[in-house]
């Protein structure tokens, strides 16, 4: 008998692919879904870029002259070079298990020093007065609370206190949690949302399909809890997903293009013509609600410091046209 066409047992082993490799190692670390995306991102860039050879047949020397075409005539910022550069240094040193060596010829983009921009209190006024429903309350969030876009998405409906009228922000900038002001004017409007949330919240569950993704392991720790109205995002989508990463078909939180371009287009309604987006709502509770008494706050104190030495003046910040939220719905 032929032996054509025979192989031995070591070549029926399929090798994994790179992509998943590197896909693996960064959800045993628990990185973010946007961190997994961006690594990825980048690695195939680079792969591209060196004629779709294997990483492991290039070193330091195809990386730096990656990252410098990046700078050269990619024209890339210094953020997003450094990017590149975190992906490819998990790579080699996570994945291959070969570390790079000190990188002497690569060429670090300049980052400039940018001003944020800064809205006059009458064009806060004119931004918020042009949205509607649930995109208002996000903003007024962003506005009055001062959170990150982000931030506002992955609320969950037990981190929201009415009676002491606060937001606990969980795994804010760094990974830390903070407590920040529940302004007084958007207690109603919210209350009300979160009625006609928990509603949907009820409606999914009669369709089995009411559980909500949790941080880290505390869905096998508390196997009930992804079904518990607390866990549930304050801004949940409209429309059911599947998790790309457990195939569970449940209600994440809105898609975070849902409230930039909502903030884009009343920009454009209000006739703003700054460069305005929901970080700039941001930036306006930090320089614009602070009362002057926090204000004088010497620039060593942290600016959480400066917001709990005035809480109880700034709980009552008045937003403009609070019935926009009812027209929106």
């Amino acid at each position: 008998m032929s032996d054509v066409g025979t192989e031995g047992p070591e070549a029926t082993v399929a090798r994994p692919r790179l992509m998943h490799v590197v896909r693996d190692a960064i959800r045993r670390r628990h990185y973010s879904c946007r961190t997994e995306e961006t690594y990825l991102h980048w690695i195939r860039r680079f792969i591209l870029f060196s004629g779709k050879r294997h990483p492991r047949e290039l070193g330091a020397t195809e990386v730096t002259a990656f990252l410098n075409h990046l700078v050269a005539e990619r024209h890339v910022a210094a953020a997003t070079q450094n990017q590149a550069l975190a992906a490819l240094l998990f790579l080699y040193k996570e994945v291959l298990a070969q570390p790079l060596p000190w990188l002497d010829g690569l060429e670090h983009a300049k980052q400039p020093v940018r001003r944020p921009t800064v809205l006059t209190e009458e064009e806060a006024w004119r931004l918020l007065a042009r949205l509607r429903g649930t995109k208002w309350l996000m903003a007024s969030l962003l506005y009055g609370a001062g959170l990150r876009l982000r931030e506002c998405l992955k609320l969950r409906v037990k981190d929201v206190d009415f009676g002491y009228r606060q937001i606990l922000v969980r795994d804010g900038k760094g990974g830390k949690d903070r407590v920040t002001m529940l302004p007084e004017s958007v207690i109603e409007p919210l209350k009300a949302h979160l009625a006609r949330m928990k509603a949907l919240h009820e409606r999914d569950l009669a369709d089995g399909c009411g559980d909500v993704e949790l941080p880290d392991a505390i869905a096998r720790k508390y196997p009930r809890a992804p079904y518990e109205w607390g866990w549930k995002f304050v801004f949940p989508s409209y429309k059911r997903s599947v998790d790309p990463r457990t195939g569970a078909i449940r209600r994440h939180h809105v898609y975070e293009n849902y409230l930039i371009r909502g903030v884009k287009q009343a920009a454009r309604a209000a006739g703003i013509t700054k460069h305005v987006s929901c970080h700039t709502l941001r930036h306006y509770a930090a320089c614009r609600t602070m009362p002057s008494e926090a204000r004088r706050v010497p620039r060593s104190v942290p600016f959480a410091s400066s917001w709990r030495a005035v809480s109880r003046v700034s709980l009552g910040i008045v937003f403009p046209h609070s019935e926009r939220f009812e027209e929106g719905q």
